[in-house]
């Protein structure tokens, strides 16, 4: 599933191609994948000019000169595809947006979504997320004014939305490890050092994640080369066996609430 790294590099990628646009048509194969029936989305969203590109914890967020917002958000499995008629991968697409010749195909939208909202909407939508982390606004004290009456594993705890948004399983494992504590570690007995190791762990791997093009590698068109680039650069996610390029110790995988997670446990303690 996409984290925040990964529709933030999106946004970016989608800023380029799509702003300023006006949708020219609209094509709904599965009606599921919307929140409003297919005739008035398509009526609500013709012809309407996308004025802005955001992105808010895993979704984004795009703004229509009507004053409405198409709310996205990929889930697992969702992906988005930017070509044409003649460039487009061979997969069901949910819907399609026209900008004239240039498609904009949203695929894997069985778990995932793309709500027509207005503001009031929106915000109810997204009123549960906990603070963005890479946000100026989120500083070290208000970070530990969060986490001070936590009891949770301190992966568990990150992944919560509530708590910090944005982050998901894949992230977490590799700010654990960046920040030398096992992802079973319990919030309360971090203390203010641990803590602010968590925090500088955020900071720094999801910056080079996104610098990166994040660990997803479905290009978003033809010819891009930047998504998917953290690949090459995991610290522990889905190495399980493999040597720590910390410590050359062996990374290991277990269970954590039903979730894959991977650590080293030679110099994660």
């Amino acid at each position: 599933m996409p984290e925040l790294p990964e529709m933030e590099t999106y946004r970016k990628l989608l800023d380029k191609k799509i702003l300023g646009k006006t949708i020219t048509d609209v094509e709904i194969n599965r009606e599921k994948s919307i929140n409003i029936p297919s005739l008035e989305f398509v009526q609500e969203v013709k012809r309407k000019q996308i004025t802005k590109i955001e992105r808010r914890a895993k979704h984004l967020i795009f703004r229509l000169n009507s004053g409405k917002n198409l709310l996205l958000h990929l889930m697992l499995g969702g992906w988005m595809y930017i070509g044409n008629e003649h460039d487009n991968p061979s997969r069901t697409k949910q819907v399609i947006l026209y900008f004239g010749d240039m498609k904009f195909y949203f695929i894997g939208l069985r778990l995932g979504y793309l709500h027509l909202l207005n503001e009031q909407g929106l915000q109810e939508k997204l009123s549960d997320l906990g603070p963005e982390p890479l946000e100026p606004m989120l500083t070290f004290e208000r970070f530990k004014d969060i986490l001070q009456t936590k009891r949770g594993k301190i992966k568990i705890t990150l992944i919560n939305q509530k708590i910090i948004s944005g982050i998901g399983n894949f992230y977490s494992d590799e700010i654990c490890f960046e920040a030398k504590l096992k992802p079973t570690v319990t919030v309360d007995t971090l203390g203010k050092d641990g803590l602010f190791s968590v925090y500088n762990s955020i900071q720094t791997v999801l910056k080079n994640a996104i610098s990166l093009g994040g660990y997803m590698d479905n290009p978003l068109f033809l010819g891009n080369q930047h998504t998917g680039g953290y690949n090459a650069h995991t610290l522990v996610y889905g190495k399980e066996g493999e040597e720590c390029s910390r410590c050359g110790g062996t990374i290991v995988k277990i269970e954590l609430n039903s979730r894959k997670c991977f650590y080293c446990p030679d110099c994660q303690h």
